[in-house]
């Protein structure tokens, strides 16, 4: 058993009988005490009454005329926002169906640091005690920006953006080969060691690091990890596990219904399906392509019941990959909603 991403506060949450989490105040405290939010020297006696009287009852309704006493504006935008997030977290009782309110109606309206937090903690939650190396650190693509690299022998690496960043401009060298350019030249060389079968166990060390290298080619293990990460989360939500396998080719005869877990995705698939022309370079970002089937069919449509949902993973003009996984919960063709 292995309990990994403790920063994210999946612990500070309780689960209800039917396996859902469920918010507490000790998860709303933890937010308080993020660095947006916790007091500095300088906060005025405004901010450090509101402070407090939150960290004592996480859940007490806070007015106009409260937050307005924040002298510094930063601070009180900082704390709009938090109440914002606390009031969509609330709304519901669950965090599941928190989640899936934020993309529905007019549209997200809280940051995506949040967004993505909330998206690693059901991770956590879906992943359980015991996921493999491999699948923990291929759901980290499903709440961090990865940076892509194609190699000179045709391996395509993906690694941690911000850490690449980090690496490269502080010049902190590892195992593997260029890892950043930008505008066609090379910055600073920023190299990172790659996760396999074999070094497996190293990503329990390095959980919250999030400086392991993984290959996206096909064939190699992290792929696969991602099709059973991606099932847990569609089964989670759904309440049925699908079965999803790495692709060559769409199956025109059987091409009904497809989902882009990505934006450059997204517009790939829908060019292709309607007969439009796709440019070489466009192609090229495509990284990967998968099926997903529902052995029981009544959880489809029924015009689609029997038939696979393609999906499909891109990198954009920066060789950067973000994943919507909430793309798969609300575009899947259901016979009825989650």
């Amino acid at each position: 058993m292995r309990d990994y991403w403790r920063q994210c506060g999946f612990g500070l949450l309780e689960t209800n009988g039917e396996g859902h989490l469920v918010v507490t105040d000790e998860f709303l405290r933890s937010l308080l005490e993020r660095p947006e939010l916790a007091p500095v020297a300088e906060s005025c006696a405004g901010e450090l009454a509101l402070h407090q009287r939150l960290l004592e009852q996480p859940r007490a309704a806070v007015d106009d005329q409260q937050l307005a006493a924040v002298a510094d504006e930063d601070a009180r935008a900082n704390y709009a926002i938090w109440l914002r997030f606390r009031q969509r977290l609330l709304a519901h009782p669950t965090v599941e169906a928190s989640y899936m309110a934020l993309f529905r109606g007019e549209g997200v309206d809280v940051p995506p640091l949040f967004v993505h937090q909330l998206t690693q903690i059901l991770l956590r939650h879906v992943l359980g005690n015991e996921a493999p190396a491999m699948q923990a650190r291929a759901a980290e693509m499903l709440f961090r920006t990865q940076r892509v690299s194609i190699q000179e022998d045709g391996q395509v690496m993906a690694a941690d953006d911000e850490t690449v960043e980090r690496h490269a401009i502080a010049a902190n060298f590892g195992t593997i080969g260029e890892l950043l350019k930008q505008g066609g030249a090379a910055l600073r060389t920023a190299e990172l060691d790659v996760l396999h079968d074999d070094n497996a166990s190293v990503y329990w060390e390095r959980d919250e690091s999030h400086d392991l290298v993984v290959s996206l080619n096909h064939g190699q293990p992290a792929l696969e990890a991602l099709c059973r990460v991606l099932e847990a989360w569609v089964g989670h939500f759904v309440g049925s596990t699908p079965r999803i396998q790495v692709e060559k080719e769409i199956d025109d005869d059987s091409w009904v219904w497809h989902v882009g877990l990505d934006a450059q995705a997204s517009a790939v698939l829908n060019d292709l399906y309607q007969g439009h022309d796709v440019s070489e370079q466009r192609m090229a970002g495509m990284l990967c392509l998968l099926s997903l089937w529902f052995d029981e069919p009544a959880v489809l449509k029924p015009e689609i019941a029997g038939k696979p949902v393609y999906l499909a993973m891109a990198m954009d003009e920066h060789k950067r990959i973000k994943l919507k996984p909430q793309n798969l919960l609300l575009n899947l063709p259901l016979a009825r909603l989650s």
